[in-house]
């Protein structure tokens, strides 16, 4: 097994409020930066310490029929404009959200929504490399949700075209991206998880691969809509939560037996509060990476990977401290001991 250990040191970034064309708001920045130690054994890493910075800027303010917004920027290391977002909340039609490829709408909220003390199974430090759903969240798009109806949503998430990047003002992307206009449906019941009653969300990503020719090559006629799906259930008794999810996507690949034809996922977790300060986690992560079956039958048809991760949390003010141990067969889908991996994850995160 490769062993990876890595040691973090963060200072967490906050929010901001702006102002409005009828209201005065108030302006507030606030930012963070995290140095890491990272040691992978039997792999020459150079220098093992790293630093990076972050500023997030959240604006707010009214306008004079009670509907608020919301102006949202990330601003990553060495002031490298990162993602943004726009966001109007009305008064009785819900929410309208527009989205700069942040990840934040859409199915992709739901990639792995189960419990945990700190991060994902894929996002404490290891590389995983599991191919989770996404939607068109990763794409400019408007997003509407409804105002809350006993604690639920639905929302609805379009992309003029699904192709992965971010957008300035008065541009467009100009990519040759297959990916054409994208929708997402998402129906999220009892979202906060209130009372004993489980949170139940279910969802469905349906992109049009379009006919570019010079995206497609030589595969124009066999390609079919890019199809993802997602249903999972979260259930919390007391200190207790614990749910299950499964999620697909397909690619629309019909060509050769070595064309990948989508990805499988089946995620659970569970986590534990021992007291207000202290929580502990385990999350597993299992994804199938399928293979168009050829005439013949000949070739493999899927690789499967899976990863775990446990987890514990402690916070003191302020300041938190995190460590996560986790485990990977196959990565990134390459079979053999070689891909086999742990590694084990430690931060010091400072708010302010």
């Amino acid at each position: 097994m490769n062993k990876l250990t890595k040691v973090g040191l963060s200072a967490l970034c906050g929010s901001l409020a702006a102002a409005s064309a009828a209201n005065a708001g108030e302006l507030a920045v606030t930012g963070g930066a995290t140095a890491t130690y990272v040691s992978n054994e039997g792999t020459v890493t150079g220098n093992p310490i790293g630093l990076s910075s972050g500023i997030l800027l959240t604006g707010t303010g009214e306008l004079d029929n009670g509907t608020t917004f919301t102006l949202t920027l990330s601003q990553t290391d060495q002031s490298a404009y990162s993602v943004g977002s726009i966001t109007l909340v009305t008064p009785s039609m819900g929410q309208i959200k527009i989205s700069q490829a942040t990840g934040g709408v859409g199915i992709d909220v739901k990639d792995d929504a189960m419990p945990t003390a700190w991060e994902e199974t894929d996002g404490a430090g290891l590389t995983i490399g599991h191919d989770k759903i996404s939607g068109v969240g990763g794409s400019m798009a408007i997003e509407w949700k409804s105002a809350e109806i006993a604690g639920s949503t639905v929302s609805v998430t379009y992309a003029p075209a699904n192709d992965g990047t971010q957008v300035n003002d008065k541009a467009s992307s100009g990519t040759t991206s297959h990916k054409q206009v994208g929708w997402d449906v998402l129906l999220d019941i009892n979202s906060a998880n209130a009372g004993y009653l489980p949170n139940i969300f279910a969802g469905y990503s349906i992109t049009d691969v379009g006919d570019d020719a010079a995206a497609l090559g030589t595969k124009t006629e066999a390609r079919t809509d890019v199809e993802e799906a997602v249903v999972g259930a979260i259930f919390k008794i007391g200190p207790i939560s614990a749910g299950a999810q499964v999620s697909g996507e397909w690619l629309g690949n019909e060509m050769t037996a070595s064309d990948v034809a989508g990805y499988k996922n089946i995620a659970y977790g569970v986590s534990f509060n021992i007291s207000d300060d202290l929580s502990i986690s385990y999350g597993n992560h299992e994804s199938k990476k399928g293979f168009v079956s050829s005439d013949t039958g000949s070739g493999h048809t899927q690789v499967r990977s899976e990863a775990e991760s446990m987890q514990l949390a402690y916070t003191l003010g302020g300041a938190s401290f995190k460590i996560a141990k986790t485990e990977v067969e196959n990565a990134e889908y390459v079979t053999g001991t070689g891909a086999d991996r742990e590694g084990t994850t430690v931060a010091l995160s400072l708010a302010f």
